[in-house]
């Protein structure tokens, strides 16, 4: 007795299974178009000297020399600078209490930074300030010193000098690095061993300075509390006013050559 089969059951209509000699055709999946990341654009020396030299505060004046005013952080600036180190060598002669005088130093640097963010002003040089007087602060209060609250000024000095002299010896002088997109060369100077050699002069003004500092307040350094008197005065007179003086300096020193007039001009 046979078995009947069973009978197919129908396919539903509109929707066709494939057999097996049907070949399946597969549509392509949509493709999302990658989204283009954009390409990091790699800034060149000159921009890169650029920006170092607007950070450290050069600034260029309408005719298109430097304004060295400006570039001393202007009035506010220049108080920032000197204040803290004055209100110390006061507070610490009249009361003689270095945690004091240390406070007082700290009080006159935060006072700043916090004008400067009432009046949104960048904030760089004011912090920098704040932790430069923090630093010489906890110094002098870990040895008990007070000619000490100068002390980082003589390291931060010789650092300088070092990487200046190393710019010099390959080449790159510093002068020619913050003077030169001040004058629209770039650095276009590095292909003409004349403008070279007057930003190498220019940068062994700056160097000068430096150590001018060194030689004569370190003597007073080690003279103890009886040095420290002159020891701030001379902190004070060769901070600002003196960098405003040398980088005029080197600025004046470092100026093109005058291009020659042709005669059949004249």
């Amino acid at each position: 007795m046979t078995v009947p089969e069973k009978p197919e059951k129908p396919e539903k209509p509109g929707k066709p299974g494939p057999g097996l000699d049907q070949q399946v055709e597969v549509q392509p999946a949509e493709v999302q178009p990658a989204e283009v990341q954009p390409t990091e654009v790699q800034p060149t020396v000159a921009q890169l000297a650029e920006g170092y030299a607007a950070k450290a505060g050069l600034h260029r004046s309408g005719n298109g020399n430097i304004d060295v005013l400006k570039s001393a952080g202007g009035i506010q600036g220049i108080a920032e600078s000197i204040l803290p180190g004055l209100v110390f060598l006061i507070a610490f002669t009249i009361t003689r209490g270095l945690p004091l005088a240390l406070i007082s130093s700290l009080a006159v640097a935060a006072a700043f930074t916090a004008a400067r963010l009432v009046q949104r002003k960048p904030l760089t040089q004011a912090l920098a300030g704040v932790v430069g007087v923090g630093l010489s602060a906890w110094l002098a209060n870990s040895t008990g010193k007070a000619e000490d609250f100068y002390v980082l000024g003589f390291f931060t000095n010789t650092a300088y000098i070092l990487a200046m002299s190393v710019s010099i010896a390959v080449r790159w002088p510093f002068a020619g690095l913050l003077f030169g997109f001040i004058r629209n060369e770039g650095l276009e100077w590095r292909k003409h061993p004349a403008r070279v050699k007057a930003y190498r002069i220019g940068t062994w003004v700056i160097v000068s300075v430096l150590a001018l500092r060194l030689l004569v307040q370190v003597p007073l350094y080690f003279m103890g509390e009886a040095g420290l008197a002159g020891l701030a005065t001379m902190r004070l007179l060769m901070g600002a006013p003196l960098y405003i003086l040398g980088i005029w300096v080197a600025w004046l020193l470092t100026r093109p050559a005058p291009a020659p007039v042709d005669a059949e001009a004249k």
